[in-house]
């Protein structure tokens, strides 16, 4: 499959302005020259204006043709692009005239990957390309552009050369049996092992950063009925998202959007107020609450200020969660109780008014930031797939000095720091598993 030309359409789907189609390979001009009709000198890197031509020679659309020449091209290969008009129709047309002329129709990422398959690009940076197009926030898209900046790969490449020294020792001594380590070279690869582990986990630490930037902190708004919890979703918003009713128990089903504060991306969750009820979906609803309770990194607790202190029913926050839980005491406007005044962490807010929300989004972001160094502190945020490989590079150089100490056959340190290496290979797609890239490739878009 490598050997194909493969084409597509790299635009979203549906009307606009221009439209991309792509070709990349061997074949990328000839097939190029059957369906357009091109200038007598195609000049690489130079705009040309040409017409799509059917199979009978009549006209679909005209636009700008551009020629990248391999391998200085987004995947290596020879690359065709054509800008045409925005259709939906003349789009899929143009496209289906381009692989009637030897075109194979490219599966999900199959561009992206073959950039990392003729090494212009290692696999974290790959993976960037799909982080930097689904960023929500300016702190994901900088975490992003980090790591198509090759940061990650960076990190990981350094560890194995300082690895590699290490491994290289080891091995000396499997050559010459007869021979003991010393202590004093001892020592000095334990120091190297240590760094090496002192840099995995200054990564790892990234992991849960990454985590949020990338799928949005659930922030989940509860408290009692009618205490103003859509009132504060819509508000957070800047829109009414949120049916908002002085009825309790308006709020039956969980509602999801993305709001952004302070660079920082946050899946708002409003839920149903929590209160006995014999309404059956009421119930319902409140049980989804419940689960949403336990699957939350922020919890938003909303209350009325105006209620008395012995009226107020709270929430129970789940184990682990109460350094992720923020007090909202809403409807300051109507006045706060005498009784609330003991509660100095809590946010005063009035959605009616206006008021507290730049306090709330500030003491959201520092609950977040507890989660580890935000994206503006520290530019990498490591994701699920790195974090597994640099946890079990961790874990093998522990075993390897744990070796070192017992005075272990070479043999079985050398193994231990192999298996380290071939973890920090992982990262950057030094490695021949298919699967792997299968699985982060078939993610992407279309013509991606």
């Amino acid at each position: 499959m490598l050997s194909d030309t493969i084409a597509a359409i790299s635009t979203a789907t549906g009307e606009a302005a221009i439209s991309v189609i792509r070709l990349s390979g061997s074949k990328a001009l000839a097939i190029a020259s059957k369906a357009f009709k091109l200038p007598a000198k195609v000049v690489p890197r130079r705009a040309h204006l040409v017409q799509v031509l059917d199979e009978n020679g009549a006209g679909l659309d005209s636009g700008v043709l551009l020629h990248f020449q391999g391998p200085a091209s987004y995947t290596g290969e020879d690359v065709i692009e054509f800008h045409g008009h925005g259709g939906v129709l003349v789009t899929q047309r143009v496209l289906e005239r381009v692989l009637a002329c030897g075109a194979r129709a490219a599966e999900p990422g199959e561009f992206t990957q073959r950039a990392f398959l003729n090494g212009k690009m290692d696999l974290t940076q790959a993976e960037a390309v799909m982080d930097l197009i689904h960023a929500q926030s300016t702190l994901a898209l900088r975490a992003a552009n980090e790591q198509l900046g090759g940061a990650i790969g960076r990190e990981a490449s350094q560890m194995q050369q300082m690895l590699v020294p290490v491994l290289a020792h080891i091995e000396a001594y499997i050559d010459f049996p007869d021979e003991d380590i010393s202590p004093e070279t001892g020592a000095d690869l334990l120091r190297r092992i240590d760094a090496v582990q002192a840099h995995a986990r200054k990564l790892l630490a990234t992991s849960e950063q990454g985590r949020i930037l990338r799928h949005g902190a659930r922030t989940v708004i509860s408290g009692a009925p009618n205490v103003g919890k859509s009132s504060l979703l819509n508000l957070l918003l800047g829109f009414e998202r949120a049916i908002v009713s002085p009825t309790a128990g308006t709020t039956r089903d969980t509602i999801e959007e993305i709001i952004q504060v302070h660079g920082i991306p946050l899946r708002l969750v409003d839920t149903a107020g929590l209160r006995d009820s014999q309404d059956a979906i009421e119930r319902i609803g409140i049980e989804r609450t419940q689960r949403e309770l336990e699957r939350a990194d922020l919890i938003l607790e909303v209350l009325d200020a105006s209620q008395s202190l012995e009226a107020t029913k709270r929430l129970e926050v789940p184990a682990g969660l109460s350094e992720r839980h923020l007090v909202i005491l809403n409807k300051t406007d109507l006045g706060l109780h005498p009784g609330w005044e003991s509660e100095k962490a809590a946010i005063r807010v009035s959605c009616v008014q206006n008021e507290g929300i730049e306090a709330l989004r500030n003491a959201i972001r520092e609950v977040i930031a507890k989660a580890g160094p935000l994206a503006s502190d520290h530019p990498i945020a490591i994701n699920a797939r790195h974090q597994a490989a640099f946890q079990r590079s961790v874990e093998r150089l522990a075993a390897a000095r744990a070796a070192i100490e017992s005075n272990e056959a070479p043999e079985f340190i050398a193994l231990e720091l192999r298996e380290s290496l071939q973890a920090l290979g992982d990262v950057i797609g030094q490695v021949d598993v298919e699967q792997i890239l299968d699985v982060i490739f078939s993610s992407f878009c279309i013509g991606k």
